[in-house]
C-alpha cells in the first residue's frame, strides 16, 4: 500500500506541487542514524537499503525499499533523531515530502495515517524478526530465510527455478543476514555444492525452492 493510495485525483495532484524531487547517486548516504528529520522520502526509482551501523564498520540491513515505499516517518512523528541509515541501492529518484505538509495529510486524511500504520507495523515484525533470527537462528538458517525472502519479493520463476531479479553481493547478504561476508560464503557455496542454488555473476536462483523451503521449515518447527 503506497502512502497515497486511495486519495482523489485532485488531492494527488496537489501533493504533487509539494513534493520535490531529488537524486541519489549509488551507495550515497540519504540520511545517517542521528539525523534530525525534515521530510518524508518516497521512492520514485530505485531502491534503497534501510540499515544499522557499527563504529568499526559493520552493517546489519533492515529492510530493502523500492518504487513506492516510504521513509523517514517515524522521525517527522516523534521529533527524535533517526534510528538507521538510509542509503542509495543504485541510482534512486526520491519525492521530498517537508514535514508540515506531511503533517497535514497525516491528520487530515485518514488513509495516508492507515498507509503509515501499516508500514510501521511490517517495520516492528522486520526488527523482531532480526532480533529473534539473530538470538536464535543458526548461520545456515538465516542464510535460508533471507534467500527465500528475496526469492518472494524479488523473484522471476522459469524452468532452471526462481531467480532473484536484483543482484547481491555476498557482503549485501551477509548484512541482510547479520553474518559475517565469510560465513555466507561458505554457506552459499555449500547450497550450490548440493544443487539447491545457483550463483553465477552475482546472479542467485533458487533451483530446489520447494525442498530448500521444506528444509528452513523443517529446522525450525517446533
Amino acid at each position: 500500500m503506497t502512502l497515497f493510495e486511495g486519495l482523489p485525483r485532485e488531492e494527488v495532484d496537489r501533493i504533487s506541487t509539494l513534493v520535490h524531487a531529488q537524486r541519489y547517486a549509488c551507495g550515497e548516504v540519504i540520511f545517517h542514524r542521528g539525523d534530525i528529520a525534515t521530510t518524508l522520502h518516497i521512492i520514485r526509482k530505485g531502491q534503497v537499503s534501510i540499515r544499522l551501523s557499527s563504529s568499526d564498520g559493520k552493517e546489519v540491513i533492515l529492510s530493502l525499499l523500492q518504487r513506492g515505499d516510504f521513509f523517514g516517518e517515524s522521525s517527522l512523528l516523534d521529533g527524535a533523531p533517526l534510528s538507521t541509515d538510509a542509503v542509495a541501492r543504485g541510482e534512486v529518484d526520491v519525492l521530498r515530502l517537508q514535514r508540515r505538509d506531511f503533517q497535514h495529510y497525516l491528520s487530515t486524511r485518514p488513509q495516508v495515517a492507515l498507509g503509515l500504520l501499516t508500514t510501521l507495523s511490517r517495520l516492528v515484525r522486520q526488527v523482531t524478526q532480526r532480533i529473534h533470527d539473530t538470538s536464535f537462528l543458526d548461520a545456515r538458517t538465516r542464510l535460508e530465510r533471507v534467500l527465500l525472502e528475496l526469492a518472494r519479493h524479488f523473484g522471476s520463476p522459469g524452468e532452471g527455478g526462481t531467480t532473484i531479479s536484483q543482484k547481491f553481493t555476498q557482503t549485501e547478504l551477509a548484512n541482510l543476514c547479520g553474518l559475517t561476508r565469510e560465513s555466507t560464503n561458505k554457506w552459499l557455496r555449500t547450497f550450490v555444492r548440493d544443487g539447491w542454488v545457483r550463483y553465477e555473476g552475482g546472479d542467485i536462483t533458487l533451483v530446489q525452492e520447494p525442498r530448500l523451503e521444506d528444509e528452513w521449515m523443517g529446522l525450525n518447527r517446533p
